[in-house]
């Protein structure tokens, strides 16, 4: 089987892992980088071009798209389903995921265990939005944000009102949440590959931080999951459409509960944590389901 990897470093852990993983199976596989890719957009033959060739010989696409070009990388991964090449995980998937507000209506509307989340345009609201999570202490989080970046804890109700009227004073598009003050700083990272979880670990926040992102400092350790938290992790990603996931999970007192679904979620701290090669995995998954024009939108969405 020949693999494109989308990304644009093929130095990264992930997309080093997933070469390794491929090549050990037989498969030939190349990394192009997104950005570099462009389309001929027709209704005969749409195709994709690189470094001035047409390729058309891929059977399945891996994309590794980063945030800051989910726009462009997921009209190229778009271009490759229109060609009948299989994704592991779909452009409308992906889209569906990067947007905050979306992916959490739509799993509220699954009734997924979710963190009380309010969003509002006007200043005029925002006592009313404080309120109706719980008010503080609350966590307020930027829309665009990734790895940790633009969320803030707001530990009294006048540093709540000042940061939220700064942000929509920036145009800046918030959620405002209920802070799960029982998970103590930690989450769990589920690693979804299909319809089940293959690896998890808690991420634990540093000292003085409450975020437990990796790039902020927290730690990656090796947790036994209930049933609940795995069915709730799987529901999480199905909702999405993704058929590999990373989600994000708090403990509470009311169950699981789930902050984020990653469509591009890292392979480092889940593989070095768990010794589970998580990698070969997600190689295994595409050798059972990779058929040409498998995917369910053929590039529609």
């Amino acid at each position: 089987m020949k693999i494109a990897i989308l990304s644009r470093n093929r130095g990264l852990y992930s997309t080093r892992r997933l070469i390794e993983a491929a090549e050990l199976r037989g498969h030939e596989v190349e990394v192009l980088d997104t950005l570099h890719c462009y389309m001929n957009i027709n209704s005969m033959t749409p195709s994709i071009h690189y470094k001035g060739e047409d390729r058309d010989d891929f059977d399945a696409v891996i994309p590794r798209i980063g945030a800051s070009i989910t726009f462009y990388g997921t009209a190229v991964l778009r271009q490759f389903e229109m060609m009948g090449v299989y994704p592991l995980n779909e452009s409308v998937a992906i889209s569906r995921s990067r947007d905050k507000l979306r992916s959490m209506q739509l799993m509220a509307r699954k009734g997924i265990g979710l963190p009380v989340t309010g969003f509002a345009h006007s200043p005029d609201d925002i006592p009313d939005l404080i309120d109706m999570v719980g008010g503080a202490p609350l966590v307020i989080k930027l829309l665009e944000g990734t790895q940790g970046i633009g969320v803030v804890l707001a530990e009294t109700r006048k540093a709540a009102e000042s940061v939220i009227e700064a942000f929509l004073g920036l145009k800046a598009n918030i959620m405002v949440q209920e802070y799960i003050k029982e998970a103590g700083g930690a989450d769990i990272r589920c690693f979804v590959v299909g319809d089940r979880v293959v690896a998890a670990m808690k991420r634990q926040a540093a000292e003085g931080e409450f975020r437990s992102n990796l790039h902020r400092g927290g730690t990656a350790s090796v947790i036994r999951i209930t049933p609940d938290e795995r069915a709730t992790a799987v529901r999480a990603a199905r909702t999405m459409g993704l058929n590999v996931a990373g989600v994000d999970i708090l403990r509470s007192k009311h169950g699981p509960l789930v902050m984020e679904v990653n469509s591009s979620p890292g392979l480092e701290g889940v593989e070095t944590s768990t010794n589970i090669d998580v990698a070969g995995k997600i190689i295994e998954f595409i050798e059972k389901n990779a058929r040409t024009n498998r995917t369910r939108t053929r590039g529609k969405g």
